[in-house]
């Protein structure tokens, strides 16, 4: 793939923060490799930076911080015939993965709007994990012809009860209350006081950094050597700014919400046994959803209920991405549904892809372990 200078991340220094926006919001500021490897940059730049105490990611414009990858550009190589062209990308994207989540100071990232697929793995992976009342999170890769990746199925993964297998198979949209109570987020504040949080977070950075502490109680030492706690910031930010998320859809107090539904259909050892539970509930909301898994890629949702239940027994989250990283490479090199779904959603934008193969009942028994069983050369790591 080619490889542009990306102009459409802005990255600076202002006071102790360094401040990370996406700059593409026509796109909703969609990830290309340009720009994964500009944040890359910039964090390896300002990990030894001792002028940068915390570090802020956020999206321009008002629509969301990241609708994901630029897969329409992974779509080009592939029809042209170089699939061997799709790993670059993910490698890029997976090491920044990685890194925002090893990163040895604190990372606030602001999912407000629109945070999907690769809006996650940039925001799902940050210490400070904030939403708003417009956000919507979702990893949608199902209905593309891939599999969750940039780490989501690590996530899914830890999600309560079967809230994994149903939002990664399915897509669906979480709001703030249900990002966080599926462990997508862990701070809501609203988006009209989002300016005035940047504020603060510069003036109680560096208020922790000159060994003050300020009214976050980060400091942990004196001077200008002393690091910014991660968690006693987060708990700061939650007290000031944080409002409480409301009640999430998928709480599983009571019969009224969506779990029982869930984790009963959900638990299923295959996609077609989850339909059949679907289809066997009196609720409206689970014969949407068998409805709705009809009509997305069938071998996706067998390649993605395996992925999600494997990474519950991985180590941690270089070995998820690891896992994805086979994945997805497997689509890009055998799996036409990858090449129709993009055609579908995002190139024709018709709606109406024709999977191979086209039903739930016709998938290979094995094709699950034979994506995960898929070994990239060279794999990811190492």
């Amino acid at each position: 793939m080619s490889d542009p200078v990306s102009h459409q991340v802005v990255a600076r220094v202002e006071g102790a923060i360094g401040h990370l926006t996406l700059d593409r919001p026509r796109a909703i500021n969609a990830l290309d490799i340009g720009m994964i490897r500009d944040l890359a940059a910039a964090l390896d730049g300002w990990r030894h930076d001792d002028r940068v105490r915390v570090v802020l990611l956020d999206g321009a414009g008002d629509r969301g911080l990241c609708a994901g990858g630029d897969v329409r550009a992974l779509w080009e190589r592939i029809v042209a015939g170089h699939p061997e062209d799709v790993a670059p990308f993910f490698r890029a994207e997976y090491a920044l993965n990685a890194r925002i989540a090893e990163y040895p100071k604190p990372i606030v990232a602001i999912a407000d709007g629109v945070t999907m697929g690769g809006g996650i793995g940039l925001a799902g992976h940050a210490g400070t994990r904030v939403v708003t009342e417009r956000s919507k999170l979702a990893m949608p890769e199902t209905r593309i012809g891939l599999t969750p990746d940039v780490g989501g199925s690590w996530l899914l993964a830890r999600a309560p009860g079967r809230l994994g297998e149903y939002l990664g198979l399915t897509g669906a949209v979480m709001d703030a209350a249900d990002a966080v109570f599926a462990g997508f987020a862990n701070v809501v504040v609203p988006s009209g006081r989002l300016a005035e949080l940047a504020t603060w977070l510069g003036d109680t950075s560096a208020e922790a950094g000159d060994g003050s502490g300020g009214n976050a109680g980060a400091g942990t030492g004196a001077g200008r050597d002393a690091a910014v706690d991660a968690a006693s910031l987060r708990a700061a930010l939650a007290d000031r700014f944080g409002v409480a998320p409301g009640p999430s859809r998928f709480d599983d107090d009571g019969a009224a919400g969506d779990r029982p539904w869930i984790d009963d259909a959900f638990a299923a050892g295959t996609v077609a046994e989850i339909v059949a539970r679907l289809r066997a509930r009196p609720e409206p909301a689970a014969s949407a959803t068998a409805d709705l898994l009809g009509e997305l890629s069938p071998t996706s949702l067998a390649v993605t209920l395996a992925a999600v239940r494997s990474a519950r027994a991985l180590p941690g989250l270089r070995a998820a991405l690891a896992q994805e990283f086979g994945l997805v490479t497997w689509f890009a090199h055998t799996q036409p549904d990858l090449v129709e779904g993009i055609r579908a959603q995002l190139v024709d934008k018709d709606r109406t892809p024709a999977w191979r193969p086209a039903s739930i009942a016709e998938v290979p028994a094995g094709v699950a372990d034979e994506a995960l069983a898929f070994a990239p050369d060279p794999p990811l790591w190492g």
